[in-house]
């Protein structure tokens, strides 16, 4: 397979054991015959006639003494021998039917051309990040299912200057490989800003010379555990200055720049423990850190915490050569500074009217501070709370509102607003989900953002530096869970940095993420299936029959088999809900093109089944704070999670069919109440209990309806795992609303439902 067409024809196949690159001559598809799967989608694509074949003898070219061609070309390389197990030699002596790297004036900056002909292929740029660039769409091409890359000729230049993901390593540490093959992951994205969170109130992850006790603190803690539980190993870490040196280098390599954020004036409670004398005087109990939530612990304005800050910054900006200097400013919780005489007194001094302007002086402090090293400050968007900096970018999570206030006042900003733009969501809506937040944030809610808000007129829009999408890591305690959270919705993030406005198309972004999954996999990537994985909706069709109703997060073709078989391409096409006899073992995969996509469901449908709700298929009574959050126990291996509103546990399962049951068992947990919300938590109310642990009530068509269950905790509470509760219900026909809630004397600990199942009689 040669021609250009031909190439274009290829496919790639999902098998059990992996994703495998594979040809195959059947079935042209339109789709990807228009254009060759690259992600991000380039600016421009020109197909041309004929193809280069690229081998193991084939070499790349180099202009003399171009050490950022050469390092072009060096990860080019790279990149074909994990894909491809090939590893072209590079010289600087021009050769036929070589890959060249020419370098050229004119070319916008990080943009490329690149012409592949028969003759061979050549990438031109005026800068080396735009001949790195080049270098990752020539791997891509070649990664396409053949050694035979179809004549292209490709113009190249980004949308944003500003194309980033955030890593919290302060709430959860990942170790410098992890962040290495992080960094790589992004690069092949064209992803060019890694926003670093290294401190915060669970953590510091920094060394600092001057001050050891930040991570002799403030580095390791124990996480919390619900009365009772046995107490769980000591998690921790921190990067050593010799290793933030070595993943900077390696990030420059790649042409990311990584941006540090040193929190403050607020999630300073790290700092706090090591450095009692830079807080407000009120001393933090021990083993709040492993709390999550907005913390009332701020830093003092004395003279000596600004040194300190300073000091820390003097080392930080000399490991980091970023532009930009992150200081957070977001969540400051100013109740300690209100309640100190001292700082009260002081604000008098300094005619600051009120906590706010307070906190913006504080800012404007730091700010003259980074100025006068060159650098240039960017935080949260509450920095914009009673005034801004002269000179500071806003960096917008609240929502798009921050960066077009930034913007209108001539500042640079950058859009990172949540829920959309935080990858702590849950992808999905099934148990497979990790813990994490329990707003559903899918592929395409990320994909249809627009990071260019329509507020602004044309001069303002050049404030806006780009975009970014964060990965808070309160519940993402394995690396593993970082990886499957980030990608493939970061994936969408790099295409909207990247990509033209109106070329954004989601059916074909699908159709070329595929591919890139495929090749990331021998990088180490395990990105979620969540998008495309089938889900099935189980219910009772009377006597032996039960439903079964399928779909996927991007509405592609979904085949099925109920004979134990993985299905195939062959399979029976998903048309409508199946009404199958029970027992019945369902298996299905989603197909685009006639191509197998990552993921599958397996279900088998029984009795039992078609009346059991896990907690994702519960619906929550509120989404007020919603977390899926994980069981302290067992301490090793696998734990439950279970999505609940912290601030009303209650869960309804809806339409639950009641004929024929005569008892309900619900699956439950006990988990530590470790949130800082404070006067929220006087929100927090339950029913009285009956018994010294509380019970869990059922209650009929609405949560004020008849009680028709009570389940005492007695049994449950001691045992730190999961616990099946079951209980006699009197006889019902029909479908009703069954309503979930617990009796407690207040919030800690916090019970939380697995699943629940509605037992027929025998």
């Amino acid at each position: 397979m040669t021609s250009g067409a031909s190439v274009m024809n290829q496919r790639f196949t999902l098998l059990a054991a992996g994703i495998l690159l594979a040809t195959s001559a059947s079935a042209a598809v339109a789709a990807s015959a228009a254009a060759p799967p690259l992600l991000p989608l380039p600016q421009s694509i020109a197909p041309s006639k004929g193809s280069f074949r690229l081998t193991g003898q084939s070499v790349i070219v180099v202009p003399p003494g171009d050490a950022g061609a050469r390092a072009a070309a060096e990860r080019l390389a790279g990149l074909l021998a994990v894909n491809r197990g090939i590893s072209p030699a590079i010289t600087e002596t021009q050769r036929n039917g070589a890959i060249r790297f020419v370098r050229t004036d004119g070319i916008t900056k990080e943009g490329y051309r690149l012409d592949v002909t028969p003759r061979g292929a050549t990438i031109t740029a005026s800068d080396d990040a735009g001949l790195f660039y080049g270098a990752v769409t020539l791997w891509q091409l070649a990664t396409s299912g053949s050694d035979a890359i179809p004549a292209t000729r490709i113009a190249d230049a980004p949308r944003f200057r500003w194309r980033g993901l955030m890593l919290d390593s302060a709430r959860h540490f990942q170790s410098p490989e992890f962040i290495k093959r992080f960094i790589d992951w992004m690069a092949v994205h064209k992803l060019n800003t890694f926003h670093w969170h290294l401190v915060d109130d669970q953590g510091w992850r920094i060394e600092i010379k001057k001050y050891p006790k930040l991570v002799e603190a403030g580095a390791w803690r124990t996480p919390a555990s619900a009365p009772g539980a046995p107490t769980l190993p000591r998690t921790g870490g921190y990067y050593t200055q010799e290793q933030i040196r070595e993943i900077v280098a390696y990030a420059a390599a790649r042409h990311i720049t990584i941006v540090p954020e040193i929190e403050m004036p607020g999630h300073a409670l790290a700092p706090i423990r090591a450095y009692a004398g830079l807080g407000t005087g009120v001393i933090p109990p021990p083993g709040i850190e492993s709390d999550w939530g907005v913390f009332p612990y701020l830093f003092n304005i004395e003279d000596g915490t600004f040194t300190f800050l300073q000091d820390v910054l003097t080392e930080v900006m000399a490991l980091f050569p970023s532009e930009y200097i992150h200081v957070g400013g977001d969540e400051a919780v100013k109740d300690q500074w209100k309640a100190s005489p001292r700082i009260q007194a002081q604000m008098k001094a300094l005619g600051i009217r009120d906590e706010h302007a307070l906190q913006s002086w504080f800012i404007q402090r730091m700010e003259k501070f980074l100025s006068s090293k060159g650098r240039r400050l960017i935080g949260w968007d509450e920095i914009l709370e009673g005034g801004l900096a002269p000179n500071a970018t806003v960096m917008s999570w609240t929502g798009v509102e921050g960066a077009v206030a930034a913007a209108k006042a001539g500042h640079d900003a950058v859009l990172s607003p949540q829920p959309v733009l935080y990858l702590n969501h849950r992808q999905g809506g099934t148990s497979a989900e990790p813990p994490g937040r329990g707003e559903q944030v899918t592929l395409r809610r990320v994909y249809d953002f627009d990071p260019a808000p329509d507020t602004l007129t044309d001069d303002q829009q050049r404030h806006i530096l780009g975009l970014q999408a964060n990965l808070w890591t309160e519940h993402m305690r394995t690396e593993e869970r970082v990886a499957y959270s980030a990608f493939p919705r970061a994936s969408a993030v790099a295409e909207l940095g990247w990509s033209a406005a109106d070329k954004r198309d989601f059916d074909g972004f699908v159709d070329r993420l595929v591919p890139q999954l495929a090749r990331l996999k021998p990088m180490g990537l395990e990105a979620s299936s969540s998008a495309f994985a089938p889900f099935a909706t189980l219910g009772p069709a009377g006597g032996d029959k039960a439903t079964i109703t399928l779909a996927n997060q991007i509405g592609a073709e979904i085949r099925y088999t109920t004979d134990g078989s993985a299905p195939d391409a062959n399979s029976p096409v998903y048309a409508r809900p199946l009404s199958l006899v029970m027992p019945t073992r369902v298996r299905a995969a989603s197909f685009r093109h006639g191509m197998a996509l990552p993921g599958n469901l397996d279900q088998t449908v029984d009795a039992m089944t078609i009346r059991r709700r896990d907690d994702t298929q519960l619906k929550l009574c509120t989404e007020t704070i919603a977390l899926q959050l994980e069981d302290d126990a067992p301490a090793e291996g696998k734990r439950a999670a279970f999505l609940t509103d912290i601030m009303n546990p209650c869960w309804v399962y809806e339409a639950a069919p009641l004929d024929g049951v005569n008892e309900i068992a619900v699956d439950v947990g006990q988990i530590p109440f470790n949130f800082q919300i404070g006067k929220d938590i006087e929100k927090i109310v339950f029913r009285p209990p009956a018994t010294p642990e509380g019970e869990i009530e059922v209650r009929i068509d609405s949560c004020e309806g008849e009680r028709i269950a009570v389940l005492p905790l007695a049994p449950a509470a001691s045992n730190p795992a999961l616990t099946t509760l079951k209980a006699k219900i009197a006889p019902r026909s029909g479908s009703h609303d069954l309503c979930f809630t617990y009796t407690a004397k207040g919030p800690s600990p916090m019970w939380a439902i697995d699943a629940v199942q509605l037992i027929p009689r025998p």
